[in-house]
Protein backbone atom coordinates (compact mmCIF):
# COMPACT_ATOMS: atom_id res chain seq x y z
CA UNK A 1 0.00 0.00 0.00
CA UNK A 2 1.31 3.27 -1.23
CA UNK A 3 2.26 5.84 2.14
CA UNK A 4 1.96 9.03 -0.56
CA UNK A 5 -1.30 10.97 -1.05
CA UNK A 6 -0.70 12.82 -3.91
CA UNK A 7 2.81 13.55 -6.14
CA UNK A 8 3.13 17.01 -8.72
CA UNK A 9 5.77 16.92 -11.06
CA UNK A 10 7.47 20.35 -11.25
CA UNK A 11 10.58 21.97 -13.30
CA UNK A 12 12.08 25.32 -11.53
CA UNK A 13 14.28 27.99 -12.51
CA UNK A 14 14.93 31.14 -12.12
CA UNK A 15 14.73 34.31 -13.92
CA UNK A 16 17.65 36.58 -12.73
CA UNK A 17 17.63 35.36 -9.54
CA UNK A 18 13.94 34.34 -8.68
CA UNK A 19 12.19 31.22 -9.05
CA UNK A 20 9.44 29.76 -10.88
CA UNK A 21 7.80 26.47 -10.25
CA UNK A 22 6.14 25.21 -13.26
CA UNK A 23 3.67 22.64 -12.12
CA UNK A 24 3.27 20.02 -14.79
CA UNK A 25 0.89 17.50 -13.48
CA UNK A 26 -0.88 16.39 -10.15
CA UNK A 27 -3.39 19.69 -9.96
CA UNK A 28 -7.03 18.33 -10.67
CA UNK A 29 -8.93 19.44 -13.68
CA UNK A 30 -10.42 23.33 -13.92
CA UNK A 31 -13.46 24.99 -15.02
CA UNK A 32 -13.41 28.17 -16.90
CA UNK A 33 -13.98 29.26 -20.29
CA UNK A 34 -10.82 31.72 -19.28
CA UNK A 35 -7.47 31.71 -17.85
CA UNK A 36 -8.66 34.13 -15.26
CA UNK A 37 -12.31 31.84 -14.73
CA UNK A 38 -9.44 28.75 -14.06
CA UNK A 39 -7.35 30.91 -11.90
CA UNK A 40 -10.88 31.46 -9.95
CA UNK A 41 -11.49 28.18 -9.57
CA UNK A 42 -7.96 27.16 -8.45
CA UNK A 43 -8.22 29.84 -5.75
CA UNK A 44 -11.71 28.91 -4.76
CA UNK A 45 -11.69 25.10 -5.01
CA UNK A 46 -7.80 23.98 -4.16
CA UNK A 47 -5.71 27.51 -2.76
CA UNK A 48 -4.72 24.83 -0.41
CA UNK A 49 -2.47 23.16 -2.66
CA UNK A 50 -0.81 27.02 -3.16
CA UNK A 51 0.89 26.61 0.45
CA UNK A 52 1.57 23.26 -0.05
CA UNK A 53 3.76 23.63 -3.36
CA UNK A 54 5.34 26.87 -2.66
CA UNK A 55 6.06 27.00 1.43
CA UNK A 56 8.05 25.48 3.23
CA UNK A 57 9.38 22.67 3.81
CA UNK A 58 9.03 22.49 -0.23
CA UNK A 59 9.83 25.28 -0.89
CA UNK A 60 9.92 29.01 0.53
CA UNK A 61 8.79 32.11 0.91
CA UNK A 62 9.75 33.68 -2.15
CA UNK A 63 8.66 30.73 -4.60
CA UNK A 64 6.23 31.55 -7.20
CA UNK A 65 4.33 28.87 -9.14
CA UNK A 66 3.21 28.74 -12.64
CA UNK A 67 -0.07 26.46 -13.56
CA UNK A 68 -0.61 25.89 -17.46
CA UNK A 69 -4.08 25.39 -18.63
CA UNK A 70 -5.44 25.20 -21.82
CA UNK A 71 -6.31 28.63 -23.84
CA UNK A 72 -8.89 29.03 -26.43
CA UNK A 73 -7.23 32.90 -27.56
CA UNK A 74 -3.32 32.05 -27.01
CA UNK A 75 -0.51 29.22 -28.24
CA UNK A 76 -0.64 28.92 -24.34
CA UNK A 77 -2.30 29.84 -20.88
CA UNK A 78 -0.83 29.78 -17.24
CA UNK A 79 -1.64 31.86 -14.63
CA UNK A 80 0.49 32.51 -11.43
CA UNK A 81 0.22 31.43 -7.71
CA UNK A 82 2.71 32.71 -4.91
CA UNK A 83 2.41 33.04 -1.14
CA UNK A 84 0.19 35.47 -0.51
CA UNK A 85 -1.87 36.73 -3.49
CA UNK A 86 -2.78 35.60 -6.98
CA UNK A 87 -0.47 37.49 -9.20
CA UNK A 88 -2.68 38.57 -12.72
CA UNK A 89 0.93 39.02 -14.54
CA UNK A 90 4.48 37.91 -13.79
CA UNK A 91 7.44 38.74 -16.07
CA UNK A 92 10.13 36.38 -14.92
CA UNK A 93 7.44 33.92 -14.46
CA UNK A 94 6.53 34.30 -18.11
CA UNK A 95 10.60 34.06 -18.82
CA UNK A 96 10.99 30.96 -16.67
CA UNK A 97 7.81 29.37 -18.18
CA UNK A 98 9.36 29.67 -22.08
CA UNK A 99 12.68 28.34 -20.70
CA UNK A 100 10.58 25.66 -19.09
CA UNK A 101 9.07 24.55 -22.52
CA UNK A 102 12.07 25.05 -24.23
CA UNK A 103 13.91 22.54 -21.95
CA UNK A 104 11.07 20.27 -22.29
CA UNK A 105 11.23 20.51 -26.04
CA UNK A 106 7.67 21.83 -26.55
CA UNK A 107 9.46 25.20 -28.44
CA UNK A 108 12.26 25.30 -30.47
CA UNK A 109 14.49 26.65 -33.08
CA UNK A 110 11.91 24.88 -35.24
CA UNK A 111 8.67 25.80 -33.81
CA UNK A 112 9.52 29.88 -34.63
CA UNK A 113 10.77 32.59 -32.61
CA UNK A 114 7.29 33.64 -30.57
CA UNK A 115 3.94 32.38 -29.19
CA UNK A 116 1.30 33.86 -27.45
CA UNK A 117 0.16 33.19 -23.96
CA UNK A 118 -3.10 34.07 -22.27
CA UNK A 119 -2.85 35.01 -18.67
CA UNK A 120 -5.57 36.32 -16.23
CA UNK A 121 -4.40 40.04 -17.20
CA UNK A 122 -4.84 39.65 -20.40
CA UNK A 123 -2.62 37.76 -23.63
CA UNK A 124 1.34 38.22 -24.10
CA UNK A 125 3.25 37.76 -26.78
CA UNK A 126 6.84 36.19 -26.03
CA UNK A 127 9.67 36.44 -28.20
CA UNK A 128 12.45 34.32 -28.44
CA UNK A 129 15.94 34.65 -28.77
CA UNK A 130 17.69 31.46 -29.98
CA UNK A 131 21.62 30.71 -29.58
CA UNK A 132 23.16 29.27 -32.76
CA UNK A 133 23.35 26.31 -30.88
CA UNK A 134 19.78 25.70 -30.83
CA UNK A 135 19.31 26.77 -27.29
CA UNK A 136 16.98 29.45 -25.81
CA UNK A 137 19.19 32.46 -25.20
CA UNK A 138 16.87 35.59 -24.04
CA UNK A 139 13.44 35.85 -23.98
CA UNK A 140 11.90 39.35 -24.66
CA UNK A 141 8.29 39.76 -23.44
CA UNK A 142 5.46 42.54 -24.82
CA UNK A 143 3.96 43.10 -21.54
CA UNK A 144 -0.42 44.06 -21.18
CA UNK A 145 -0.66 47.88 -21.69
CA UNK A 146 0.72 49.59 -18.46
CA UNK A 147 -0.20 53.39 -17.36
CA UNK A 148 0.28 55.25 -14.55
CA UNK A 149 -2.92 55.27 -12.47
CA UNK A 150 -1.71 57.98 -9.69
CA UNK A 151 1.03 60.63 -10.84
CA UNK A 152 1.82 61.56 -7.08
CA UNK A 153 0.75 60.09 -3.36
CA UNK A 154 3.00 60.85 -0.37
CA UNK A 155 2.35 58.89 2.86
CA UNK A 156 3.31 59.60 6.29
CA UNK A 157 5.59 56.13 7.20
CA UNK A 158 6.85 55.89 11.02
CA UNK A 159 10.58 55.82 11.36
CA UNK A 160 10.92 56.50 7.67
CA UNK A 161 9.42 59.95 7.64
CA UNK A 162 7.26 61.30 4.08
CA UNK A 163 7.26 59.11 1.08
CA UNK A 164 6.88 60.05 -2.45
CA UNK A 165 5.76 57.56 -5.05
CA UNK A 166 3.95 57.31 -8.08
CA UNK A 167 1.20 54.40 -8.92
CA UNK A 168 1.54 52.45 -12.17
CA UNK A 169 -0.28 49.43 -13.72
CA UNK A 170 1.64 47.04 -15.50
CA UNK A 171 -0.14 43.75 -14.96
CA UNK A 172 0.03 44.41 -11.38
CA UNK A 173 -0.13 47.62 -9.25
CA UNK A 174 2.69 48.97 -8.45
CA UNK A 175 4.65 52.05 -6.06
CA UNK A 176 7.25 53.68 -7.36
CA UNK A 177 9.57 55.31 -4.78
CA UNK A 178 13.09 57.02 -5.15
CA UNK A 179 15.19 54.93 -2.66
CA UNK A 180 17.89 57.30 -2.83
CA UNK A 181 15.61 60.33 -1.77
CA UNK A 182 14.99 58.18 1.58
CA UNK A 183 18.55 57.71 1.76
CA UNK A 184 18.06 53.80 1.01
CA UNK A 185 21.28 51.66 -0.58
CA UNK A 186 19.91 49.05 -2.37
CA UNK A 187 23.06 46.36 -1.75
CA UNK A 188 22.49 42.67 -0.76
CA UNK A 189 23.51 43.28 2.56
CA UNK A 190 20.49 45.44 3.04
CA UNK A 191 17.90 43.13 2.11
CA UNK A 192 16.19 42.75 5.44
CA UNK A 193 16.36 46.54 6.19
CA UNK A 194 14.72 47.00 2.95
CA UNK A 195 12.02 44.55 3.14
CA UNK A 196 10.69 45.76 6.28
CA UNK A 197 10.97 49.60 5.36
CA UNK A 198 8.83 48.70 2.15
CA UNK A 199 6.42 46.63 4.06
CA UNK A 200 5.41 49.68 6.05
CA UNK A 201 5.48 51.62 3.19
CA UNK A 202 3.66 49.55 1.45
CA UNK A 203 0.91 49.36 4.39
CA UNK A 204 0.61 52.94 4.43
CA UNK A 205 -0.06 53.01 0.82
CA UNK A 206 -2.51 50.47 1.09
CA UNK A 207 -4.61 52.54 3.74
CA UNK A 208 -4.05 55.59 2.05
CA UNK A 209 -5.74 54.15 -0.84
CA UNK A 210 -8.43 51.62 0.27
CA UNK A 211 -11.38 53.77 -1.04
CA UNK A 212 -9.74 54.54 -4.75
CA UNK A 213 -12.20 52.86 -7.10
CA UNK A 214 -9.25 52.61 -9.41
CA UNK A 215 -7.52 49.86 -6.62
CA UNK A 216 -10.65 48.32 -6.35
CA UNK A 217 -10.12 44.50 -5.92
CA UNK A 218 -7.05 44.34 -6.79
CA UNK A 219 -3.68 43.25 -4.63
CA UNK A 220 -2.15 46.16 -2.75
CA UNK A 221 0.73 47.86 -4.38
CA UNK A 222 4.33 46.40 -3.80
CA UNK A 223 6.29 48.94 -3.15
CA UNK A 224 9.52 49.27 -6.22
CA UNK A 225 12.30 51.21 -4.50
CA UNK A 226 14.89 52.41 -7.43
CA UNK A 227 18.17 53.97 -7.81
CA UNK A 228 18.70 55.37 -10.84
CA UNK A 229 22.64 55.46 -12.01
CA UNK A 230 21.55 57.48 -15.45
CA UNK A 231 18.61 58.39 -17.29
CA UNK A 232 18.61 54.78 -18.83
CA UNK A 233 20.00 52.46 -16.29
CA UNK A 234 18.74 52.11 -12.63
CA UNK A 235 18.87 49.07 -9.72
CA UNK A 236 15.18 47.77 -8.66
CA UNK A 237 14.47 46.05 -5.44
CA UNK A 238 10.98 45.11 -5.05
CA UNK A 239 9.27 44.52 -2.07
CA UNK A 240 6.67 42.17 -1.54
CA UNK A 241 5.94 41.85 2.09
CA UNK A 242 8.22 42.34 5.08
CA UNK A 243 9.77 38.26 4.46
CA UNK A 244 9.58 38.30 0.42
CA UNK A 245 11.90 40.49 -2.29
CA UNK A 246 11.66 39.84 -5.99
CA UNK A 247 15.24 38.77 -6.35
CA UNK A 248 15.03 39.66 -10.18
CA UNK A 249 14.49 43.07 -11.20
CA UNK A 250 10.95 42.54 -11.42
CA UNK A 251 9.59 42.41 -15.05
CA UNK A 252 5.92 44.02 -14.59
CA UNK A 253 7.66 46.14 -12.21
CA UNK A 254 10.44 47.57 -14.64
CA UNK A 255 7.58 48.17 -17.04
CA UNK A 256 5.57 50.61 -15.41
CA UNK A 257 8.43 52.05 -14.33
CA UNK A 258 9.87 52.69 -17.95
CA UNK A 259 5.93 53.74 -18.11
CA UNK A 260 6.40 56.23 -15.91
CA UNK A 261 9.81 57.65 -17.17
CA UNK A 262 8.19 57.82 -20.71
CA UNK A 263 5.15 59.42 -19.20
CA UNK A 264 7.70 62.39 -17.90
CA UNK A 265 9.49 62.55 -20.77
CA UNK A 266 12.66 61.46 -18.53
CA UNK A 267 13.91 58.98 -21.54
CA UNK A 268 12.77 59.03 -24.79
CA UNK A 269 10.53 56.53 -26.84
CA UNK A 270 13.49 54.89 -28.76
CA UNK A 271 15.83 54.71 -25.63
CA UNK A 272 16.66 51.31 -24.03
CA UNK A 273 16.44 51.30 -20.35
CA UNK A 274 18.75 48.90 -17.81
CA UNK A 275 17.21 47.55 -14.27
CA UNK A 276 19.49 45.12 -12.71
CA UNK A 277 18.34 43.79 -9.01
CA UNK A 278 21.22 43.90 -6.30
CA UNK A 279 23.37 41.51 -7.95
CA UNK A 280 23.89 43.31 -10.90
CA UNK A 281 22.04 40.88 -13.22
CA UNK A 282 19.75 43.67 -15.89
CA UNK A 283 16.88 43.39 -17.83
CA UNK A 284 16.33 45.65 -20.60
CA UNK A 285 12.91 47.42 -21.58
CA UNK A 286 11.90 49.13 -24.20
CA UNK A 287 8.63 51.04 -25.39
CA UNK A 288 6.90 49.22 -28.13
CA UNK A 289 3.74 50.69 -28.98
CA UNK A 290 1.77 53.62 -27.27
CA UNK A 291 -2.20 52.21 -27.07
CA UNK A 292 -5.53 53.44 -25.00
CA UNK A 293 -6.52 51.39 -22.79
CA UNK A 294 -9.76 52.37 -20.22
CA UNK A 295 -9.61 55.47 -21.87
CA UNK A 296 -6.24 56.62 -20.69
CA UNK A 297 -2.75 56.66 -22.32
CA UNK A 298 -1.16 53.44 -21.92
CA UNK A 299 1.94 51.18 -22.94
CA UNK A 300 3.03 48.19 -24.22
CA UNK A 301 6.80 47.81 -23.12
CA UNK A 302 8.97 44.91 -23.54
CA UNK A 303 11.17 43.09 -21.33
CA UNK A 304 14.13 41.18 -22.10
CA UNK A 305 15.80 38.59 -19.96
CA UNK A 306 16.92 35.49 -19.44
CA UNK A 307 16.36 32.10 -16.94
CA UNK A 308 18.00 28.88 -16.22
CA UNK A 309 16.67 25.61 -15.07
CA UNK A 310 17.71 24.58 -11.40
CA UNK A 311 15.71 20.89 -11.52
CA UNK A 312 12.94 19.03 -12.19
CA UNK A 313 10.98 17.01 -9.35
CA UNK A 314 8.53 15.47 -8.15
CA UNK A 315 6.85 16.76 -4.78
CA UNK A 316 5.58 13.99 -2.70
CA UNK A 317 3.11 14.26 0.31
CA UNK A 318 2.89 11.22 2.54
CA UNK A 319 -0.40 10.45 4.24
CA UNK A 320 1.61 10.70 7.55
CA UNK A 321 3.52 13.93 7.20
CA UNK A 322 2.16 16.44 9.96
CA UNK A 323 3.45 19.66 7.81
CA UNK A 324 2.34 18.38 3.98
CA UNK A 325 -0.11 21.94 4.27
CA UNK A 326 3.05 24.01 4.12
CA UNK A 327 4.05 26.44 6.41
CA UNK A 328 5.32 30.19 6.30
CA UNK A 329 7.62 31.53 8.69
CA UNK A 330 7.53 35.35 8.89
Amino acid sequence: MSTFSSAFSVIDSHTAGHPTRVILSGIPQLSGSSVREKRDHFRQHLDHLRPALLHEPRGHAAMVGLVPVGSDVADYGAFFISSYVYLDMCGHGTIGFARTLAFTGQISVETGDSFTLETPAGVVTVHLIWSEDGSLDRVRLANVPSYVGLDHLSVSVEGIGKVDAAIVYAGMWYALVDATSLGFRLVPDNASALMQAGARIKDAIKAATKDLPLLAGAAAPSVLFHHAESETSATHFLVLESNKYDRSPCGTGTSARLTYLLGKGLIGPDQTYHAKNIFGIPFEARLQRRVEEQGREAMIIEIEGSAFITSTQTIYFEKSDPLSKGFLAR
